[in-house]
This record gives structure tokens, sequence and C-alpha cells, in this order.
């Protein structure tokens, strides 16, 4: 399937999702369904530098709360539209994810993790010192109650998130199809052997961790609105470092298939425990699932179907 095709085709499929959620006419549907999108595209994002290159960002929360804090920034100097505050989301984050690579990519394996992790946490710093986004304290982003054609706000907020999952997965898709992706797998199997073939890997990587971390950007762009408080303990919250490595993992890193599975499989799970049990067991049902995955399916879901379908096509040869 062509990429315009596929573009068209998620494109139905993501109205038909809206207008099914617009007849449920719950609110909690667009409250869950939104995080779990936001979790698509996290996950996508990360698979894009940690999947397809196979370097290993610790950072997610930083680039999302990079996201997040441009939209409060430019909420205190001149309110925009929310696409228009994704677009300079994805640029800021797409610069920050830039400036990382330019300065940690000719690190490898653990110390390229360890440098990530440092980023997000002297980010954390200087968005906890700087008071004009709310510091320590915080800050408040009012989002209004309804907005024409949608209705309830929280309706726009879960429409534009559907929105940025589809492009985030196309893109993804694109890439795992292109001259772009085998340069990235390249890097992933044998970065020494790809540099002496004449693959040009730290350019490679700098379009990886660009491309990244703006759709980490993107996706933390709404997030003030639709949480209406934001403080740097949740826009840097463990919870998006540890669930956008986790799906990737759980779906299979090697496709652009598999963070979408593994997002709507783990994201869907926390959202029942959140309702029935308490919000507090999420990560350790990430845990679980990642340990069980890494013993059972450590090519992740789709990498375990696959391998059946592999072994029943061979039987019958």
């Amino acid at each position: 399937m062509r990429s315009g095709t596929f573009l068209i085709v998620a494109a139905v499929i993501g109205a038909v999702i809206f207008a099914i959620a617009r007849v449920i006419d719950n609110e909690y549907v667009f409250f869950a369904g939104y995080t779990v999108l936001q979790y698509v595209v996290l996950a996508t994002a990360w698979n894009i530098l940690g999947g397809y290159t196979g370097y290993v960002n610790f950072g997610s929360a930083a680039f999302f709360a990079v996201g997040a804090y441009s939209t409060v920034f430019l909420h205190k100097l001149f309110p925009m539209p929310v696409p228009v505050l994704v677009i300079v989301a994805a640029v800021v984050s797409g610069l920050v994810g830039l400036g990382m690579g330019y300065l940690t990519l000719r690190l490898r394996g653990a110390f390229f993790a360890i440098a990530t992790l440092a980023l997000a946490v002297v980010l954390q710093t200087l968005v906890v010192n700087w008071n004009y986004v709310g510091g320590s304290r915080g800050a408040y982003v009012i989002r209004p109650q309804t907005i024409e054609l949608f209705g309830s706000y929280i309706q726009y907020l879960f429409f534009i998130m559907l929105v940025l999952a589809i492009v985030a997965l196309a893109t993804a898709r694109a890439i795992e199809r292109s001259a772009l992706g085998y340069g990235f797998a390249t890097i992933r199997d044998d970065e020494l052997a790809a540099e002496a073939s004449g693959v040009p890997t730290l350019k490679l990587k700098l379009v990886a961790t660009t491309l990244s971390g703006a759709f980490m950007g993107m996706a933390g762009a709404p997030f003030p609105y639709y949480i209406g408080f934001l403080q740097p303990q949740s826009a840097f919250g463990l919870e998006y470092a540890v669930n956008s490595i986790a799906m990737p993992m759980i779906g299979g890193t090697a496709t652009w298939v598999g963070p979408l599975v593994g997002a709507l499989l783990l994201g869907t799970l926390q959202q029942v425990a959140t309702v029935t049990i308490s919000s507090a067991v999420n990560l350790l049902l990430v845990g679980i699932l990642l340990v069980v995955f890494v013993i059972v399916a450590p090519n992740g879901l789709v990498g375990l179907v696959k391998s059946a379908f592999a072994s029943k096509a061979g039987r019958k040869k």
C-alpha cells in the first residue's frame, strides 16, 4: 500500500473512531481516548530513534515537557489556536532533539541512554526555576468549555490527538519503507560496518533525534489544555519515559505497527486499571507486562505473530 493510500485509509478509520466516540456521547471516552492516543504518538516517536536506529532514549519526558511548556509560554505571551501551538512545539522540540543529538550521538549504548536521562534532569531544573511558566508552583491553563463544530473542548483535543497519531504513524511507516529507514536499519544492525560502507551515520542519527523529538513535543503541546494545571512533576512524569519505551517493546520495535499495538494494549489496560483499581498500579502493570514480554516474546507481539505465521508456512511446505 502506497503512503498516500495508507494516509487516506488511516484518515477514514480515524473519522470512524471519532464518529463512534461521538455516538457514545460519554466525556470519559474522550478523556481516556486522548491519553491512549497520546501514548500512540509518544511510542511511535520513541521508536523512530530507539527502534529504527537502536539508540535507547530515556529522556522522552523531557521532549514531552518541552512541548507542554512551549504551550504554557505562548499561552501567557499571546494565546494561539492549539494546532498552531502543536506546530511551534514540534519546531522547538525538534531543535532540542537536534541539539541533544549533536552533543550526545558520539556516545553509544548505555552512555547515550544516560546522557538522555541527564537532559531530562537539566530541563526539569530549568523549568522549576523559570517563574514565567510557573516554576515549581505550576501554571494554570484554563481551557474553554465549548468550541464551535465540536461542542465540548475535550472532544476537540481528542480530535487533535487523533490527527497527530495518524500523522505520526504515517510518517513512521513512510520512513520504514524509504532509503532513510534502510539507513536507520544499518545503524541498528552494525553501525561500524555502516560507517565503513560510507553510510552517513551521524547525519542519519541527527535526523532521527530531530524527528523523534518533534513528535514527542507535538504530543505534549495540547497537554496543558487537557490537564488544566501544569507543574514540572506532571510534565516530566516517569510514566511518559517508561511507557514510551515499554509500549514499542511490547508491541515490537522493528515496525511502525509495534508501537501502535503496544500503546493501544497497554494504554487501554492502564485506563481500565485507573477506573477499577487506582492509577498508582499503572507503572506496576507496565513493569509486569514488560518482564513477561521480554521473556516470552522478545520481539514483541508483532514479532510473535510473524514467527507463528512463518512456522505455520514452514510446516505446510
